[in-house]
């Protein structure tokens, strides 16, 4: 009962501030800051009683796909909100709140019966970096798919609606670099603490993941090299960032999938 009351008070709250966030981007009604905050915390914190109640197993954990991609973006609203207090972030609520909504959704419809057991230190260790790393990297991807549309506007003389409110396109591309930069960091984290302590990540169950965490390494390794020392912006960026987060998405959750299905 508790986690139905807290999903639906999650679900609400998360579609209110981006609905108000919508209208304030579309200068529909005046900016209000303090609202989609307010909204933006009862919804976090209503997501925060969901994950907890349905990852939480005795002596063990939930980690089926929809619980992982719950606590993805539990991590993700989070971030945002506290980010938003001194970076101009929440503009990307508007499409990441509604895929949290339905993480919810899907943590409480379609539930993990099965229960993972034995977790080491390290392996926790890994587990924590994973989920920020795609909590951050996930980010970065909402931010550039902002600045995409920023770019097209003022490309196309569109200087009204969206463009006036959004900060400007040099600040918008500095914040999605920031996030790619953290998202990096954990990410080399989460591969290191992997190859430490999880056995054989070239097993079959395993090698899809690997390879594609490490070329999604890569690609992000390659984009803020290309951003400083050859100065990479704009579409190029952009295309650079989308590209290497699909694969990191489908990393894990792609691969993951197909075993369930296959299993199945």
């Amino acid at each position: 009962m508790l986690t139905l009351f807290s999903a639906l008070v999650a679900v609400v709250f998360y579609c209110t501030a981006a609905c108000r966030q919508m209208l304030s981007l579309t200068r529909r009604l005046p900016a209000r800051q303090g609202l989609v905050n307010a909204a933006s915390a009862l919804a976090v914190a209503g997501h925060g009683v969901v994950v907890y109640t349905t990852l939480r197993a005795h002596d063990g954990l939930h980690l089926g796909i929809s619980e992982t991609i719950s606590l993805v973006f539990f991590l993700i609203a989070a971030l945002l909100l506290l980010a938003s207090v001194k970076k101009p972030l929440m503009p990307a609520a508007v499409g990441l709140y509604p895929l949290a909504a339905l993480s919810v959704m899907g943590a409480v419809g379609f539930p993990e019966s099965s229960i993972e057991y034995g977790f080491t230190p390290g392996m926790l260790a890994h587990i924590a970096t994973s989920v920020l790393a795609y909590a951050l990297l996930i980010m970065a991807a909402g931010q550039a798919i902002l600045l995409a549309v920023q770019t097209h506007a003022l490309k196309h003389n569109h200087f009204r609606g969206i463009v006036q409110v959004l900060p400007p396109l040099t600040t918008m591309e500095k914040l999605m670099f920031e996030l790619i930069t953290y998202g990096m960091v954990f990410l080399t984290a989460s591969i290191v603490s992997g190859f430490l302590f999880i056995n054989d990540l070239f097993a079959q169950h395993l090698v899809h993941k690997t390879v594609l965490s490490l070329l999604a390494w890569v690609l992000f390794s390659i984009l803020l090299w290309g951003r400083y020392q050859r100065g990479w912006r704009g579409s190029l960026a952009i295309r650079w960032t989308l590209g290497a987060v699909i694969i990191l998405i489908l990393a894990y959750f792609g691969t993951r999938l197909i075993v369930q299905l296959l299993h199945g």
